[in-house]
């Protein structure tokens, strides 16, 4: 009996140990909440406010800097005026633009009509941009927000804002777009909001600068893939530097689409 008490008697302060380290000691995991849809009131706002409004969103919303950055995932966009006239001139072209503005819409909304060299899908020749439609998707930009992103680009590479603050529909002239943005349905769709396989093989995508998640499920654990969606820099894989991954996952995903993502990782095998 003697045993039997003190094997008891372990056997619950360790469940409370580990009860305790669970609870208190290891980091909670608190998402941060929903983005919140900004209420466009255009007909109020200036041209600055309109810039504005497009740094938001190409820095929140549209979710461009996960790219666009020093990383060398897609081109930088500090000259992207100068940069567009060039590219109007470029053999390569394939679209419809004739001046800067129409060509930074048509990027947005049909990235494939010019690849900047080496920025294409692997296997493609630099004839199909990983950009995904920004107009669509999980992103779903609007026409005014499109607009409002232009303005931003304009204006942060010097050049002459061209665009004109658009008006809201009348249908939508006593709407607000202050609810929450519903959580993606699907991991494709998020996969394709955030880009992952510009730079992963995943979900039939073959990026090449990051490690390949085609079976990764196999390898590692779900809190593995977890800790690498919030803290990418916590376990870098061999052959890979730091600071190559975004650390805004932890920000911009919502509670559900991380599980989602991470559960479909895991079943990658």
């Amino acid at each position: 009996m003697t045993n039997f008490l003190k094997v008891s008697g372990f056997s619950l302060l360790m469940i409370g140990g580990f009860s305790a380290y669970s609870n208190y000691g290891i980091p909670q995991i608190i998402p941060a909440p929903p983005p919140v849809e900004e209420k466009l009131e255009l007909g109020a706002m200036t041209m600055d406010q309109f810039v504005a409004l497009g740094g938001r969103i190409y820095n929140g919303k549209g979710t461009c800097t996960l790219c666009h950055n020093s990383m060398g995932r897609a081109p930088m966009l500090d000259r992207i005026a100068t940069v567009a006239a060039e590219n109007l001139m470029n053999p390569n072209y394939r679209g419809a633009a004739k001046t800067v503005e129409e060509y930074l819409h048509e990027s947005l909304v049909q990235p494939s009509a010019f690849v900047p060299a080496g920025f294409g899908k692997a296997g493609s020749n630099d004839s199909e941009s990983p950009m995904p439609d920004v107009s669509g998707g999980g992103i779903g930009l609007s026409e005014a927000e499109i607009a409002a992103v232009i303005a931003y680009l304009q204006e942060s590479s010097g050049s002459e804002v061209t665009v004109a603050i658009p008006a809201l529909p009348a249908a939508d002239a006593g709407t607000s777009n202050t609810e929450e943005a519903a959580p993606l349905k699907t991991p494709e769709e998020i996969i394709a909001k955030y880009t992952c396989g510009a730079c992963h093989v995943i979900a039939g995508q073959a990026g090449t600068l990051g490690p390949s998640l085609a079976r990764i499920g196999a390898a590692k654990s779900r809190e593995y893939l977890r800790q690498s969606l919030l803290d990418p820099d916590a376990v870098i894989a061999k052959g890979y530097a730091p600071g190559m991954m975004p650390k805004t996952y932890g920000e911009q995903l919502k509670a559900q689409e991380l599980e989602m993502l991470v559960n479909y990782m895991a079943k990658s095998k």
